[in-house]
């Protein structure tokens, strides 16, 4: 009970609450667009350099273990996804495949306010956990959008898809950051240093308040799906993300970096994913998609999930 309130009560998640009561209050706040698109790209690439830099200081033997783990989740979460929706849920071919691509996939959003939890409770993980980020953000979707794809031999809508999210420019910011962060190290990075960490906390803040009132926006669309669907949202990432935890500490990861990767994998996608899906599945329906993974499953996450996963990590790994 402590660790969820120590998360409520932290500004970031207060943030999102805030985003939510705006909204609820049927306040005329609204961000700008510039304003939310360029907040993202500096997480985006805030995150990516300060990966860079810690990965550039890390053994790759102890990077190599994490990272099998990370594409092993990336694979075998969409099937899990796609099965319990497909046969479990009776929902039809496309908007499962559409479902398990975000479930398959991660939350940048989700990443950060896990790594913001574990900094409250005095716990940094490993460095290189932005490069598991943009290894996990791939594997799943293509998964999951193959299992369609193949049956209807669509190869064209598939390469297009691919390339969106091979292209897309979460990928590229938070890529493009890892590799500058590395060739530069740390001595390099700490010219920019003061304005990539110091404002990091404040622009995520930001965010999160943004996000906030878009989940709200959701949640009138929670009686279209239907209670299966709610269920699903809450269940399947505690699933993938207790799964998550024996894999973590196969791999060699800390406690801290076994939290966040968790966290990582019982994450949903609302970026990539839905791009990609929006091209390939034309015919999923982003009511299903978007509410589970935006409208439950992300605040989900943000206040009960991350606590609990560090409850069981705690418990299984001490």
């Amino acid at each position: 009970m402590d660790t969820i309130i120590t998360n409520l009560t932290s500004p970031v998640v207060m943030a999102f609450v805030m985003g939510i009561m705006v909204k609820a209050i049927k306040s005329d706040l609204e961000f700008p667009q510039v304003l939310y698109k360029s907040i993202s790209i500096y997480l985006l690439v805030a995150i990516g350099l300060k990966g860079g830099v810690e990965l550039s200081k890390t053994p790759f033997s102890e990077f190599i273990l994490p990272a099998s783990a990370t594409i092993f989740m990336g694979i075998i979460t969409p099937i899990i996804a796609f099965v319990i929706i497909r046969y479990l849920g009776k929902v039809d071919l496309d908007n499962s495949a559409g479902v398990a691509a975000h479930y398959g996939s991660v939350s940048m959003v989700t990443f950060l306010a896990s790594i913001s939890y574990l900094q409250t409770e005095g716990l940094e993980p490993e460095g290189f956990m932005p490069t598991l980020l943009a290894l996990l953000e791939i594997p799943g979707i293509i998964v999951a959008l193959m299992i369609p794809l193949l049956q209807k031999s669509s190869n064209s809508s598939f390469g297009k898809a691919m390339h969106e999210v091979v292209t897309g420019g979460s990928i590229v910011l938070l890529l493009g950051g890892l590799i500058i962060g590395f060739i530069a190290g740390p001595v390099k990075f700490q010219s920019i240093e003061p304005f990539f960490v110091n404002g990091f906390q404040g622009a995520l803040f930001l965010f999160l308040l943004e996000l906030g009132m878009v989940t709200a926006r959701r949640f009138r669309d929670l009686k279209k799906v239907g209670f299966f669907i709610v269920a699903f949202g809450i269940l399947v990432p505690i699933l993938h993300g207790f799964l998550a935890i024996l894999i973590g500490f196969w791999s060699g990861l800390s406690l801290a970096g076994t939290v966040v990767f968790a966290t990582m994998v019982s994450s949903a996608s609302y970026i990539a994913a839905p791009a990609a899906v929006r091209i390939a599945l034309p015919k999923a329906s982003p009511t299903i998609y978007l509410t589970a993974s935006l409208g439950i499953t992300f605040p989900f996450n943000i206040t009960i999930g991350i606590p609990l996963y560090y409850a069981i990590s705690l418990w299984i790994g001490g």
